[in-house]
């Protein structure tokens, strides 16, 4: 039986990863859970270090679900694949999963739904899905987040990515996803990235990470442009600001935060008995109001 939002049905959760003090996810989740009167949601969080992910998840079968953030999502595909547990696609071929959900009848599902969060956050922003091959893009870092971000880059119709790096080694996973997605890509050197020369760029570096390396900024862009920054905390250089000052679309972090949240609140609430239906915008909206003015890094 499908239970209706404002039912006291029982659904624990928990945000795991380490650090995790200043995460947002607690309040992003309360906060759709507060708007759906879901008053037997309940949601945590707790520092988990990698090695102990296993006893973690053991000693707390209560849970419906956990989102992780690093250094967490590469160990949790590792355990899925040892336990059998479902691991859906984007998680599979990302190699990355920052969802766990358990369900009634014993199964455990694997989402990675930061690629859905970046699709969202950058179609809120008006850039809407294009043709395949119609589009351009470079990609700052090569980890678990540009992963995310190239499968994204694939469903928005990109056909050639570039990678801008430290160390051209780091980014053999990403090379190799682009190239099983049908994109073009290579790797440049992270100070030879050039804002605007693609119609899209991704930063999945951590707030700071670009200070010291010089970026040549034209006085305005001669293409349309769009870049989202997954970091959460504003730091200098202020890639957003500056991108936004020569003409580009200029996307937060925080958009894909809430987009990727709502759709793992979706999956909790699923596997409870709870049908969230044409609810996602009324959860993202709740999500958005609940952000600090300045917030810290997830």
């Amino acid at each position: 039986m499908t239970a209706e939002p404002g039912s006291a049905i029982r659904m624990r959760a928990a945000v795991l990863g380490s650090p995790i003090a200043h995460s947002l996810s607690p309040t992003l989740h309360r906060a759709a859970s507060a708007a759906l009167g879901l008053a037997g949601f309940e949601y945590g969080r707790f520092e988990v270090a990698e090695e102990a992910l296993p006893a973690f998840l053991a000693a707390h079968p209560e849970h419906v679900g956990f989102s992780l953030t690093m250094p967490l999502k590469h160990a949790l595909l590792r355990l899925a694949a040892e336990h059998d547990w479902e691991i859906d696609p984007e998680a599979a071929r990302t190699g990355a999963g920052n969802t766990l959900v358990r369900h009634a009848d014993g199964t455990r599902r694997v989402l990675n739904t930061d690629v859905a969060g970046i699709v969202r956050a950058l179609s809120d922003a008006g850039v809407a899905p294009a043709a395949p091959g119609t589009r351009t893009a470079a990609v700052l870092g090569g980890g678990a987040t540009a992963a995310s971000a190239t499968a994204a880059l694939a469903e928005l119709g990109v056909a050639d990515i570039a990678f801008a790096v430290r160390s051209a080694a780091r980014a053999a996973d990403v090379l190799a996803l682009a190239d099983s997605l049908g994109m073009g890509a290579r790797t440049i050197a992270l100070d030879a990235w050039e804002p605007g020369a693609t119609d899209l760029a991704v930063s999945t570096l951590p707030a700071g990470a670009l200070a010291g390396v010089p970026v040549t900024w034209p006085e305005s862009f001669d293409r349309p442009a769009a870049l989202l920054d997954v970091a959460y905390a504003r730091a200098e250089p202020d890639l957003l600001s500056a991108f936004a000052a020569r003409g580009g679309t200029a996307v937060p972090g925080t958009r894909m935060l809430v987009h990727q949240a709502a759709e793992q609140f979706r999956v909790f609430a699923a596997a409870v008995g709870v049908e969230l239906g044409d609810r996602h915008r009324r959860i993202v909206d709740a999500m958005l109001a609940a952000l600090p003015e300045a917030p810290a890094a997830r």
